[in-house]
């Protein structure tokens, strides 16, 4: 109750709703990220205690996380990778008029997600920090292969158009210079791509522009000018709740699991709890047409990912993603070293920034259900105006990654990759996933077979690999089974 009534002091709530509002902005925003804003806070910050100073960077955390979900539903422009998910469905739905119930629900899930994770963090952070340090490189490598597996089988039509765009983000996230042996692959003799493409310059073009020339080419077809009309009320109606509950229930389960492991937690969360919607819904041909439970349970499982996320670092001080490596460094400035002590040597502070989380989450709800109706404002403007507006924002976006005009090249480049694969039926979002987790599963694939000296009996002999290989291989066989029973029944 102490570290509460620290949180709830006036001082702290002001350091909490900055926060919120600075994260909300920061998650609309292409391009910035939690990570790089938590960063420029620390001087800003400096000046404040050390529990208003923490409690501000994690409500940025927070914030940073539900407002990728706003352009995300009436743009269908993730601010974030662990976005993408969202504007599947989101989108879908704002055309259809129901931007309003949309956005209610995502906040909603985020809220639900993002307290039911600090619970499990107060309650299990001992027992799962212990369980996720038996993921060696090997385990890593067979999860990540089982996410993609997973996601491949659910998310489009096609298992070979799905293991296609799979086989395409890998081919992408391997651009750059092999950091073990200096070399330069697929750079193709371009200086930029040294360093790699990042994440967001791909996820802006694929999503962003991508969705301009769609429309553009769709009008061409059509002539006729499009409109995303608003029908109903902003609330969501009692169907929508009831429709809502078990996947916000599941999402904030899987997003808490996925932010113990280290690297893309809520991204990996956001597409599992998407893909298990799907496999469990009973109307699975509505996902990706606008299916409201697509959109509860990844923002969910966004959101829920936080919490997940500070069990590695409280309980054994290691970060598990680029904002907690960020916030490691924070608490280290303030002569707090996160790790098994913290529970008893800092105990007043580590309570207040676990009671502060739980002030973040209801305060991004208060904030954000009321400014649904100003939100949804932007659909009142036409789409032949709306679609250049998203064309700026995203070179803007772009732009601001790196300050450089070769990134905007590259999200133009994108861009029509992007309106190729809708044109053809294979998933952006796919393409995406393989792209954020392709470097950390080369890594691990490489760090697994360099400890077993080109032995893949790691992948074989532990237990968690190898049930992780035998569902992958399961699922595999069953799909192929399924959609051949399908294409018999469809045979006159």
């Amino acid at each position: 109750m102490g570290g509460l009534a620290n949180a709830l002091q006036p001082e702290n709530i002001l350091a909490a709703l900055i926060g919120c509002l600075l994260g909300t902005i920061v998650g609309i925003l292409p391009g910035l990220g939690p990570s790089t804003t938590v960063a420029l806070l620390i001087p800003v910050t400096f000046m404040l205690q050390a529990d208003s100073s923490l409690i501000m960077m994690l409500a940025v955390y927070c914030g940073a996380m539900y407002g990728g979900s706003l352009t995300s539903i009436l743009l269908k422009v993730p601010g974030e990778a662990s976005s993408v998910m969202t504007s599947i469905d989101g989108y879908e739905l704002a055309k259809q008029g129901r931007a309003g119930p949309t956005l209610a629900i995502a906040a909603i899930g985020s809220f639900i997600g993002g307290t039911l994770s600090v619970v499990a963090l107060m309650l299990l952070a001992p027992p799962i920090s212990g369980f996720a340090l038996k993921f060696g490189p090997a385990e890593y490598v067979s999860l990540m292969l089982f996410a993609l597996i997973i996601s491949s089988t659910l998310i489009g039509n096609s298992l070979t158009k799905g293991l296609f765009a799979v086989g395409l983000g890998m081919g992408v996230a391997m651009i750059g210079t092999d950091l073990q042996s200096g070399v330069a692959r697929l750079t193709f003799g371009v200086g930029h791509l040294l360093d790699g493409v990042d994440i967001i310059v791909a996820i802006i073009g694929v999503f962003g522009i991508g969705e301009v020339l769609h429309y553009l080419a769709k009008r061409r077809r059509e002539d006729k000018e499009e409109r995303l009309a608003l029908k109903g009320k902003l609330m969501p109606t009692k169907e929508d709740v009831k429709q809502t509950a078990a996947p916000i229930a599941r999402g904030s389960v899987i997003g808490f699991l996925a932010g113990v492991l280290p690297g893309s937690g809520s991204t990996l969360g956001s597409f599992i709890a998407y893909t298990v919607e799907k496999r469990l819904s009973k109307h699975p041909g509505k996902f990706g047409k606008g299916a409201i439970e697509g959109v509860a349970s990844a923002e969910t499982a966004n959101n829920a990912a936080t919490g997940g996320a500070l069990v590695p670092l409280m309980t054994l001080g290691l970060p598990g993603s680029g904002t907690t490596a960020v916030l490691l460094g924070a608490l280290m400035m303030y002569g707090v070293r996160p790790g098994p002590q913290m529970m008893t040597e800092q105990s007043p502070l580590m309570w207040t920034i676990i009671a502060s989380l739980y002030v973040s989450n209801f305060l991004l709800l208060i904030l954000n259900l009321p400014l649904i109706r100003f939100f949804v404002k932007i659909l009142d403007v036409p789409t032949r105006i709306l679609m250049p507006l998203i064309l700026i924002f995203a070179t803007i976006g772009a732009y601001s990654i790196n300050g450089s005009i070769n990134d905007v090249w590259l999200v133009l480049f994108f861009g029509i990759a992007g309106y190729i694969m809708r044109e053809t039926g294979i998933s952006p979002a796919l393409f995406v996933l393989a792209m954020v987790l392709g470097e950390q599963l080369e890594r691990s694939l490489r760090q697994a077979m360099y400890i077993s000296k080109g032995s893949i009996a790691p992948f074989l002999t532990s237990p968690i690999s190898l049930t992780l290989i035998i569902i992958s291989i399961v699922v595999v066989f069953y799909d192929l089974y399924r959609r051949h029973k399908l294409k018999v029944r469809l045979i006159p």
